[in-house]
Order: C-alpha cells, then sequence, then structure tokens
C-alpha cells in the first residue's frame, strides 16, 4: 500500500537549517560497535524531503540474484568526493560532521549515498558496509534521514543479541561507528503496514562502501 507524504504544518514553516549537534546520544553496543543518535538535527525537514525528492536525479538499479536480474527496491543517487551535493544543507551537514566526529574518524566524510523508499516495499537487506577499507578497520557511516519514519535494524553479525529497531526519519541523525560495519548488520526491512516516503542520506569516508 502507497502512502504519500504527509508534511507537517510546523516542520514546513522552518527554515532548512542545521541544529548543533550538542545534544548527541551515543549508545554503546558489543565488540566495540557503537551508535550515535540525534533527532531532528535538520529542521525544515520535510520542506528538504520535498526538495530532493523532485530535484535528485534518481535512478532505479537491477541486480543479478540467484541467476535472475531483479529490480532494487529503492530509488539510488551517488555524489563522489568531487561532486557538488544537491542541497546546500547537505554541504553544511557533512563539514558539519566532518568536524564533530575529527578527533575520532581522523578524517573527514567524503562521499554521500541517497536511497528514496517510496513505500514499506523498499528496502535494503542485512549488511554492512564492509567494501573497501569498511572491512578490515573501524569507520563511521552517518546518516541523516527526512520523511516519513522508518525502522533501522540492527543485529550482531555472528548473531547472540537482540535485533534493534531504531525509528528514524523528519532529520534526525544516526551515525554507525566503531566496528560497527563489521560486527554488526543493518538493514530497512519491507513493512505491510501503510508508511510513507523516506530519503536517506548517508555520509562515508574515502574508501568506505
Amino acid at each position: 500500500m502507497t502512502v504519500h507524504f504527509q508534511a507537517s504544518l510546523l516542520d514546513a514553516q522552518e527554515e532548512i537549517a542545521l541544529r548543533p549537534l550538542t545534544s548527541v546520544r551515543r549508545r554503546v553496543l558489543s565488540h566495540g560497535a557503537w551508535l550515535d543518535l540525534l533527532p531532528g538535527w535538520v529542521s525544515g525537514a520535510d520542506a528538504l524531503f520535498e526538495w530532493l525528492a523532485a530535484h535528485v536525479p534518481w535512478h532505479a538499479e537491477q541486480r543479478t540474484m540467484y541467476e535472475q536480474v531483479v529490480a532494487v527496491p529503492r530509488l539510488l543517487a551517488y555524489y563522489g568526493e568531487d561532486d557538488p551535493l544537491p542541497h546546500p544543507v547537505l554541504e553544511q551537514a557533512r563539514s558539519a560532521l566532518s568536524r564533530y566526529y575529527a578527533a575520532e574518524l581522523g578524517e573527514p566524510f567524503r562521499t554521500a549515498g541517497l536511497c528514496h523508499y517510496r513505500d514499506g516495499r523498499d528496502s535494503v537487506a542485512w549488511h554492512g558496509d564492509t567494501h573497501g577499507r569498511g572491512g578490515k578497520e573501524d569507520t563511521m557511516v552517518a546518516i541523516v534521514s527526512v520523511g516519513e519514519p522508518r525502522a533501522l535494524a540492527l543485529r550482531p553479525r555472528q548473531g547472540g543479541g537482540p535485533v534493534i529497531r531504531q525509528p528514524v526519519g523528519h532529520g534526525d541523525l544516526l551515525v554507525m561507528g566503531g566496528s560497527c560495519q563489521r560486527t554488526w548488520e543493518h538493514a530497512i526491512l519491507k513493512t505491510g503496514k501503510p508508511v510513507g516516503p523516506r530519503i536517506s542520506i548517508q555520509f562515508r569516508p574515502r574508501g568506505v562502501s
């Protein structure tokens, strides 16, 4: 069931901007992994969702699975190190995150991947960002979510722990750090419940995907 995005009247009246990163909360996970969360980091997030949905050059991809070609269940866009990001607040967000995490990360965030989850049928399967450096060393992936909340599910890669479900949307920031990409997996799972569209913006350092 497709649910159209319903912007909040209060949020739509706010300027698209970033709030301070002073209230980030950290949740320590097992095996050296952690999550940072800051709800509502982006003010005017509903207006940003509508702008990105309309102006980003979204594309659909197909992949081969079990000798069949299947559609990737979400729309995608990617911005490399030298590509201008599609909205000024995303440039500001990448710079702010690079400054805030400089001591822990030791390098700036470089790239941005965008995913457009149109309804509950769109998803991403369990995975870690282990291509490149993320499979061998600690790193960070910072996610900004706009649009309707969806639950980001996380579980230990080797099992033995409960699944964490963290709703993100409406301008929330979630950062996966430490060993999270190597020792945990994350997913946006399909749901039959009526859910509206969501866009996630994932900032990564060089060589992490």
